[in-house]
């Protein structure tokens, strides 16, 4: 089986933050920090060379494949800023409805600005998001 790259390491959070060269992407970047910091309670890592981690679960497939993915986290991307919301946006419709303007993969929020969407729904989408995953997964 291949290795997974997505892996929490001791990679500096701040440091990578403020590399940001995009003084908006920065801001975002340093906005979504705290928020997800202070749903989970937990510190943010990093997961791989470009994505800002918090909390951790360990996942086990009926193939015999296992391994560990943080419960929520983000990623300043050239073209969006991606937020990882594991359980996905099926069950959060309404929220999804007032959220404001972004995109979707199957577990990834695509925003372009912060300033595009509403981010006390954001946060609640978030929240709700991590007790999904505290509830699915209740030793992480």
């Amino acid at each position: 089986m291949a290795e997974l790259k997505t892996r929490v390491n001791d990679g500096d959070v701040a440091t990578f933050i403020d590399a940001i060269t995009d003084p908006l992407k920065r801001r975002d970047a340093q906005t979504v920090l705290a928020m997800m910091a202070k749903i989970t309670r937990r510190p943010a890592k990093m997961w791989g060379t470009s994505i800002v981690g918090f909390g951790s679960y360990h996942y086990r497939y009926a193939s015999g494949r296992e391994g560990d993915m943080m419960i929520t986290g983000f990623s300043p991307r050239k073209n969006a800023l991606t937020l990882y919301i594991m359980p996905g946006f099926s069950r959060h419709a309404g929220l999804m409805e007032k959220l404001g303007k972004y995109k979707t993969g199957k577990s990834c929020l695509y925003v372009k600005r912060l300033e595009d969407i509403d981010q006390k729904v954001l946060a609640q989408l978030i929240r709700a998001s991590v007790a999904h995953m505290r509830r699915t997964y209740p030793t992480t």
